[in-house]
């Protein structure tokens, strides 16, 4: 439907909107909650140059990471803007306050 340079532009500028409105939205994240429930993230995002299994992804370090983009980015799997069906499940169960907590916790460590 699109070639990949037009998708590429449309995926970033959606991105773009939607840290816009998290930021004008955003819950105020706790960094040591966000630990707590980060703890099935880090099973992935932690291990360095990880890889899933089929199909094959490169798992993102996201430790260090501005919180503002984890919260969009989670956002975006959440409503299904962004698709991973492993992040499109784990992201549609969590709330506001806990894809806060998790980003200020990424967002703190360089996990």
């Amino acid at each position: 439907m699109f070639n990949q340079p037009t998708r590429t532009a449309r995926v970033a500028a959606l991105l773009g909107m939607a840290l816009a409105v998290t930021a004008l939205h955003a819950a105020e994240g706790n960094a040591e909650r966000g630990r707590i429930k980060a703890t099935a993230c880090l099973g992935c995002h932690a291990i360095p140059s990880y890889n899933n299994v089929y199909p094959t992804y490169n798992v993102p370090k996201v430790g260090g990471q501005h919180a503002e983009y984890l919260v969009a980015a989670l956002t975006a799997y959440r409503t299904g803007l962004r698709t991973h069906q492993t992040m499109n499940n784990n992201a549609m169960a969590l709330s506001e306050q806990d894809i806060a907590d998790i980003a200020a916790f990424f967002s703190s460590a360089g996990h």
